[in-house]
């Protein structure tokens, strides 16, 4: 882990190369740049403003070389308010957008704020003026702004806080969409808040304001996008995380599957909400039993429908192909999806979209799971020419590893159980293309492997281990 230093540091090397070597506040800030990532020092965490050295009381409040740093005299301002007997509103509104806009410039900024107890100020304000509508838009925001980042400045009556909220102002949509906001960003790789929201019963509470408000699209992408990071697994600090608890739950707490199939038919031609709800589909399919509500539900059938219909739209090709992915992990789904032209459209997805690696690679994998153990959705593939656009893309994308990996799984499953292909993708090049996928990308030299020894190509297979002679120890 990279080493850090704290905003005050970095000043007193700014102040001392000022007083001492007489450079001016931007070779002063250069200079002092450079010192510490010579050292290996992450310096994100910095506001590195030549604008903030000049005659003033100090970033981090004294000091005569630096000037206080704007975010810091937005709270300075905002917390003289609260310890009044009758606040400034405008003052507070002032202050509150000033801090707003000032963390919404970088992480550094909001890391400032977050050292000088600007969680806790807000927080107090949000106590303060809990009946007064326009202030509590401005503190969510201003929270937005801060926690953006930085979920560890969450605390327990924080969580408990955001939770009521919900259930408060369940009948506006603006406040709404901010609270859910912010319990977005206190989760994002932040496995611990995550089980602290479950535990609140957040998840029901989200699933129920998804049916409420249906109707306003940005409140449903918002929740969408929320629901979809209780199932992250993104958090390295813990050894183990409950992303598959939390889908679970999200499914059969929540009634979500049945919730978001439903809101898909409203936003049939909204491309933008659709693919939030694609994506939370596709997180949600993580057993077989989900993947098969979602086909009795009808939902394999709107996904095609709408993937056809769209079928010239980036974002909505990625995002129908990822839900299908997941989906086609059930032996039912596939079928049916086989049935429903689903080979047709992804073929016909990659070659229109032929040069967009995030398409080529997620478009593979579902032509990986789509006829993985089955000749004939195999054999669809090939009457499709989808042999021939798995192995252009691997042409165009020579350096993708992630496409090559999916690429060569895709050809390996369309001839390991009908060898009688053969012929028809080496025709096309397929050896050298492997072969040089495995020169390019360690990652996918195994995969590239496979393929070969399957297309019958001579491959050169590794020893990963011998044995040492000797006798072995009882």
């Amino acid at each position: 882990m990279a080493k850090q230093i704290t905003q005050q540091t970095f000043d007193n090397v700014v102040k001392e190369n000022i007083e001492e070597f007489d450079m001016t506040p931007e070779e002063a800030v250069q200079d002092a740049v450079q010192q510490f990532e010579i050292q290996g020092i992450n310096l994100d965490n910095i506001v590195k403003d030549p604008t903030l050295y000049g005659q003033g009381n100090g970033i981090g409040g004294s000091g005569d070389i630096t000037s206080v740093h704007p975010v810091l005299e937005a709270f300075q301002k905002l917390n003289l308010q609260l310890e009044r007997g009758q606040p400034d509103f405008k003052i507070i509104s002032s202050s509150l957008e000033k801090i707003r806009d000032e963390c919404n410039i970088d992480l550094a900024h909001r890391c400032l704020a977050g050292n000088h107890q600007a969680y806790s100020s807000l927080m107090k304000t949000l106590h303060m003026f809990s009946t007064d509508i326009s202030i509590t838009k401005a503190v969510l925001q201003s929270f937005c702004a801060l926690l953006n980042g930085q979920p560890d400045l969450l605390e327990e009556d924080g969580s408990s806080h955001f939770v009521k909220l919900l259930d408060s102002f369940k009948s506006d949509c603006e406040i709404l969409e901010l609270v859910v906001k912010v319990i977005r960003l206190c989760c994002v790789k932040h496995e611990i808040n995550r089980q602290t929201f479950v535990g609140k019963n957040v998840i029901v509470l989200l699933t129920e304001l998804l049916t409420l408000h249906q109707s306003v699209p940005s409140l449903v992408k918002e929740i969408c996008f929320t629901l979809r990071v209780f199932t992250f697994d993104d958090d390295v600090r813990v050894p183990f995380g409950k992303a598959h608890e939390h889908a679970k739950m999200i499914v059969t707490e929540g009634c979500a599957l049945k919730a978001i199939l439903k809101i898909c038919e409203v936003y049939a031609h909204n491309v933008n909400v659709l693919g939030e709800l694609f994506l939370t589909l596709g997180s949600l399919a993580v057993r077989d039993e989900f993947c098969k509500e979602v086909l009795n539900l009808g939902g394999v059938n709107l996904i095609l429908q709408a993937f056809e219909h769209n079928i010239g739209d980036k974002a909505i090709v990625r995002q129908a192909l990822v839900v299908l992915k997941s989906l086609a992990g059930s032996d039912d789904v596939k079928l049916a999806a086989v049935k429903l032209n689903a080979v047709e459209l992804v073929v016909a997805a990659m070659t229109k979209h032929a040069n967009n690696a995030a398409i080529a690679e997620v478009g593979c994998g579902v032509l990986v799971a789509l006829t993985l153990r089955n000749p004939e959705h195999c054999a669809r593939v090939i009457e499709c020419k989808g042999h021939e656009t798995v192995v252009q893309v691997m042409k165009i994308h020579a350096q993708e590893a992630g496409v090559q990996k999916q690429c060569c799984m895709a050809l390996r499953n369309l001839v390991v159980r009908t060898r009688e292909y053969n012929p028809l993708i080496l025709e096309l090049g397929a050896e050298s293309l492997l072969n040089k996928a495995i020169a390019n990308h360690k990652s996918c030299e195994d995969e590239a492997k496979a393929a070969l020894r399957d297309l019958d190509c001579a491959v050169q297979l590794k020893e990963l281990w011998t044995g040492q002679k000797g006798s072995l120890q009882q």
